[in-house]
């Protein structure tokens, strides 16, 4: 007979396993929900889908979560929240590459749901945004104070929000790239856009020649061009086809005989962003020779596209994810052919990287772009498109 002891531990091991929820399942469930809505976008987004993400039912959800912007404000948030609670481990007057590497890490880490705030924080109410804003607003004032012990320039916070740019960019795309790699080749981007005079003379710069503004000839062309600041404004999700149409004195039943519908409209607005862009790069690597110079001339361009098309590009970059498969597909497609044109010049002009670190500083210098264009209010001026170029290649590394 088997000792009393060894019987009831069989007796113990034979009894049913109980389930017990994990304690960090609210974390579990902003993870999933970040990754969906930056995957997704907010409205296409579901509570579904993020139940199913954590395993759990869509009822144990809204245990957590009352509605779906509930959960949308919270992921917006959390992001944030991470990179403040860094900086707050770090010491005050701690030295600069200690300030970039706390939030690059935080950055890298929450790389899948981290992107949400950039451009669905949209969808935010007015006490959220301004929330958020003041957040956004502490990390800059943080990272500035190290730049400017530093490199000090009186660049009005350009260069931290730039860098700040740099580092975030890596949320808003899929290059497979190892954690430390990235963290790394991010870090060394965003010192050196701080190491950068946004004022100074840029080597291999020339003025840029894009393509002329399109004027609309059509009524269908007319549609297009009055839709886009609505949707830039409002998000695509929130314009109706009333209000498109009592913008061009037309009936809502007047659309339709020139879009099918409102989503033909933004598929229209992404083809002609990237039709526009690609134009633009095409004149600018005219009769450019050197690898370096063919760099700049695609910052040149890029920023200036941005500073002149800045509500045409703001609803190709944040729309495109509302798209049906079938309609996005070109675009994925241009996108990555404007992308392998830059990680090409870039490897040309700095034989050491490989693809996938030239396809992060590539998307580091649309970071760039993206928040120092923000940061000056997209006010068009030489000098303006002058900083931000010289930032972007700062952050490319030439």
């Amino acid at each position: 007979m088997a000792p009393a002891s060894t019987s009831g531990r069989s007796a113990e091991t034979a009894r049913p396993a109980v389930a017990t929820r994990p304690r960090n399942r609210r974390q579990l469930i902003i993870d999933a929900a970040g990754r969906v809505f930056s995957e997704r976008g907010y409205h296409k987004a579901s509570m579904e889908e993020v139940a199913a993400g954590v395993g759990i039912t869509a009822a144990a959800l809204y245990r957590h979560f009352p509605n779906k912007y509930a959960l949308f404000a919270e992921c917006a948030h959390v992001m944030v929240d991470g990179l403040v609670a860094a900086l707050d481990e770090v010491p005050s007057g701690a030295a600069l590459t200690d300030v970039l590497t706390a939030l690059t890490r935080v950055t890298v880490a929450h790389r899948a749901s981290g992107g949400v705030y950039r451009w669905e924080a949209r969808y935010l109410n007015r006490e959220d945004r301004r929330r958020l804003g003041v957040k956004f607003g502490r990390l800059v004032e943080r990272v500035d104070e190290a730049v400017q012990r530093e490199h000090p320039l009186p660049d009005e916070r350009l260069r931290a929000t730039a860098a700040l740019g740099a580092i975030g960019s890596i949320t808003m795309h899929h290059t497979s790239i190892a954690q430390r790699r990235a963290e790394d080749l991010l870090l060394a981007s965003a010192l050196r856009v701080t190491a950068t005079d946004p004022a100074a003379a840029l080597p291999g710069a020339h003025p840029v020649e894009l393509p002329a503004r399109p004027v609309p000839r059509t009524r269908r062309a007319e549609i297009l061009a009055a839709s886009v600041p609505l949707f830039a404004r409002d998000g695509f999700v929130n314009v109706t086809n009333g209000q498109i149409a009592e913008a061009l004195g037309l009936t809502p039943s007047a659309l339709y005989r020139h879009y099918p519908g409102k989503v033909d409209i933004l598929s229209a607005a992404c083809l002609q962003a990237a039709g526009l862009l690609a134009q633009g790069v095409e004149r600018s690597l005219h009769e450019v020779a050197v690898p370096h110079d063919a760099v700049v001339a695609l910052a040149e361009t890029y920023v200036a596209y941005c500073f002149e098309y800045t509500e045409l590009n703001s609803v190709a970059e944040a729309e495109v994810v509302g798209l049906p498969a079938d309609l996005r597909r070109p675009l994925v497609l241009a996108q990555r052919e404007h992308i392998a044109v830059w990680e090409q010049q870039l490897r040309l002009a700095r034989p050491e990287l490989d693809p996938r670190q030239a396809r992060v500083l590539v998307h580091a210098g649309f970071g760039v772009v993206v928040e120092a264009g923000r940061r000056l209010r997209w006010q068009d001026s030489p000098d303006h498109r002058g900083a931000v170029t010289a930032l972007v290649v700062g952050a490319l590394g030439l």
